[in-house]
């Protein structure tokens, strides 16, 4: 089993181990999985010590190992190593930091939601020195989830318009490439015109071929939207089973990763 889980708001896969690595509102705020779904470790704990978290929004596992997170409770990001290990926290500049994922150079991409931001994090994590930490992008709406391609380095974001909770905003998804040029973008509205049904984005992912996937609440799916030169197709991958998804992650054998806060559990599909 998976354990207790409170509340989850995001779910990471290590590239290496397999390791799965979730956020959520328990006592000890990040669960580390193994494969087989046996929960190796707790750590995070829920205070005001300079390693521990008060409220993780998301999280990313760096390809040299290291479980990254965004905390809304101080505004900070925060790294440890998969022992629990607090290595380093980034607390100054940030509004709202929110979504993250990681490069295969283990730099961190991340949103700044009440900034309308973009940010490129460079650490060397095994010393807990922070190098660099980028704006790269500005003037978004309240920008929250975020993936990066592994392969062409394309980030695709999710921005929230309007109105809060799924009933009455709407979402919106950008895609840029490598090089943070916008390649493409779709609203709820023009995702309508498209597809059956009014799309509310909470998650997002590239897979294996560099297909922009992501979690619609509306209508309980997975949906892949398709690469960006091809950006919007419409192709459901999951449509049944789910409640409320609001994580997405690919693991390093090509298995999808659903985080769902409405039963609070963790379901992995394999391709």
């Amino acid at each position: 089993g998976w354990g207790s889980l409170v509340n989850p708001t995001g779910v990471a896969a290590c590239p290496g181990s397999g390791r799965l690595a979730v956020a959520h509102d328990g006592k000890k705020r990040i669960h580390v999985f193994g494969p087989s779904g046996f929960c190796l470790r707790r750590f995070g704990e829920r205070g005001n010590a300079s390693n521990d978290i008060k409220y993780p929004l998301d999280v990313t596992v760096t390809s040299d190992g290291h479980v990254v997170v965004t905390d809304g409770g101080d505004r900070s990001v925060k790294a440890f190593d998969f022992d629990g290990r607090g290595v380093l926290a980034v607390r100054e500049g940030f509004c709202l930091p929110w979504g993250l994922d990681a490069t295969p150079k283990s730099e961190v991409i991340l949103t700044d939601s009440e900034a309308g931001a973009l940010y490129r994090l460079v650490a060397d994590f095994q010393r807990g020195e922070l190098k660099k930490c980028q704006r790269i992008r500005s003037r978004l709406v309240s920008p929250r989830a975020v993936a990066v391609c592994q392969t062409s380095g394309a980030v695709v974001v999710i921005e929230h318009l309007g109105a809060r909770g799924p009933s009455k905003g709407s979402t919106r998804v950008k895609i840029f490439s490598a090089e943070m040029d916008l390649i493409g973008h779709m609203d709820s509205f023009g995702l309508n015109l498209v597809f059956p049904s009014r799309i509310f984005a909470t998650a997002v992912a590239f897979d294996k071929e560099g297909r922009v996937v992501v979690t619609d609440v509306r209508s309980q799916a997975v949906i892949c939207l398709g690469k960006p030169e091809e950006f919007p197709i419409f192709n459901p991958l999951i449509n049944h089973g789910l409640f409320y998804p609001v994580g997405l992650t690919y693991t390093a054998n090509n298995c999808l990763v659903v985080l769902d806060s409405g039963d609070h559990s963790v379901k992995v599909y394999s391709s």
